[in-house]
């Protein structure tokens, strides 16, 4: 049977250095924002013809023992420079408490949080002998875990990562989630996020004594942890996050413990749901509560939005439509990203959408290249344009976001040479100007080419008839 499961919501308000139990206060969503330059201002169109949050729950005391099981693999890297265009989401974190299932579970909810990182995954459970095990391994979920993998983790706690990294290379000692051992029992955790004091905290503990196994920011947690002088458990993850600066979404496991964890601004996304036998699941993305059938209960707090990430993209192109509007025969999208704004685009234009580009789902981490360099191979690989929705037709396409450009160039091309009359870009964000130090891995500065262009000269170098992006204050007044 599932164990009986009680769950308590703690929230800490780092700026007072309080705790209280069981109240819901008012956040400020302050959000750093990195002014435009004049150039990049409104209406972002160019055309050729014109405070610590703890959900924390609680079974058994805790013991001193761990146990970790871990598989070896090489260190790996992915032949696509084209995905480096994209702004990063990196990792996905999984918790279940109180179901027998525990470690399947979050096997499949790491399987919804795959698009998260595919570098590494892992899982950590307890067993009836309150050890803590460890299953890791680099790689895509299906490739670390199989049915004898997933027997070695019984027990009705666990957690769960998948991994993409930005501190810390890709190799196995850095897949998470961590184990450790400490003066009062064992602790795992899995981190979702970016700690922008991470180098001035871990230099801090090196001259207290404190000796590190990873290149990972991850760790300095569990030191902070370990080093804090609070008890119980939880209050001493509450004083280690009170020294944390940055963008995080954290889980821990101890031998009778799950603690959910998220920063005062909720930069990154943490949900909480119930399975119908009580079972508490926390998860990145409510794709991985769908998946194991657990009903969404509400976010770790901050909620920021108040609404689904699907509601605010299909709005986004809803608002390119009617502020950057152009004569067209057919909507497509650059997917997957594009989809749901591109659907709202058409809506609101009135203008079909369809299936101008179709994404390869089967395109492996390696593979063998041409002897003669094909030009655009990349994007070929990834993306087949269909003829028969292009020839001829003026043509909106729909992307989330331009980083460097290039790619976009390339999908352009492609388009073009598919038989397409004009291609109009439409961009559901406003320009990226800046690296994002909360949590979202972004190329430097200079490589940005909103940073370096005006929407004019970036609508030269991809190429298209037109191009447009998300007007900064339209977003800010739809997020409030």
């Amino acid at each position: 049977m599932a164990a009986t499961t009680t769950a308590t919501t703690i929230f800490s308000d780092l700026s007072k250095h309080s705790l209280s139990i069981n109240s819901n206060p008012q956040i400020p969503h302050k959000a750093p924002l990195s002014l435009l330059p004049k150039t990049l201002q409104k209406p972002y169109l160019s055309q050729t013809t014109h405070k610590t949050h703890i959900a924390f729950s609680s079974k058994n005391p805790i013991s001193d023992l761990v146990s970790t099981d871990k598989k070896s693999a090489d260190d790996f890297s992915s032949y696509f420079d084209d995905d480096d265009e994209k702004p990063r989401e990196e990792c996905g974190v999984v918790g279940i408490y109180g179901d027998p299932e525990a470690s399947r579970l979050c096997y499949l909810a790491l399987h919804a949080l795959q698009h998260r990182g595919q570098e590494g995954a892992g899982i950590v459970t307890v067993n009836d002998h309150k050890v803590l095990q460890s299953v890791t391994g680099v790689g895509l979920v299906s490739e670390v875990f199989n049915e004898s993998k997933l027997d070695q983790l019984p027990g009705d706690l666990a957690i769960g990562h998948v991994r993409y990294s930005t501190a810390g290379s890709s190799m196995l000692k850095n897949v998470q989630p961590f184990v450790a051992g400490y003066r009062f029992g064992s602790v795992g955790v899995a981190h979702n996020g970016n700690l922008v004091n991470y180098m001035k905290l871990r230099a801090m503990l090196e001259d207290n004594g404190s000796i590190f196994n990873t290149s990972s920011d991850t760790e300095v947690v569990l030191h902070l942890i370990a080093t804090s002088k609070t008890r119980p458990f939880f209050l001493r993850i509450v004083d280690a996050c009170e020294k944390l600066e940055g963008a995080y979404s954290m889980v821990f496991l101890t031998e009778d413990k799950l603690v959910a964890v998220r920063d005062p601004y909720g930069f990154r996304p943490l949900v909480m749901g119930r399975r119908s036998n009580g079972a508490v699941v926390f998860a990145s993305e409510t794709c991985a509560l769908d998946l194991i059938e657990a009903t969404y209960e509400r976010e770790v707090y901050p909620v920021v939005f108040g609404r689904s990430v699907y509601e605010s993209r299909h709005v986004f192109g809803e608002i390119l439509a009617t502020e950057a509007p152009v004569d067209c025969d057919v909507v497509i999208a650059v997917p997957d990203s594009g989809v749901v704004a591109a659907l709202g685009y058409a809506e609101k234009a009135g203008v079909p959408f369809q299936q101008g580009l179709i994404r390869s789902h089967y395109v492996g981490r390696t593979f063998i290249e041409p002897s003669q360099k094909i030009r655009d191979f990349g994007v070929k690989l990834k993306l087949s344009p269909v003829r028969r929705v292009l020839e001829g037709k003026r043509v909106v396409v729909v992307d989330d976001s331009i980083v460097r450009g290039t790619t976009s160039s390339k999908i352009v091309r492609l388009l073009k040479e598919a038989g397409a009359k004009e291609v109009h870009m439409r961009i559901a964000s406003p320009p990226i100007i800046a690296s994002c130090y909360y949590g979202v891995d972004t190329p430097s500065s200079e490589e940005l080419i909103s940073n370096r262009m005006s929407v004019e000269e970036i609508r030269e170098f991809i190429g298209c008839d037109s191009l447009a992006f998300l007007p900064l204050d339209s977003l800010k007044k739809l997020l409030g």
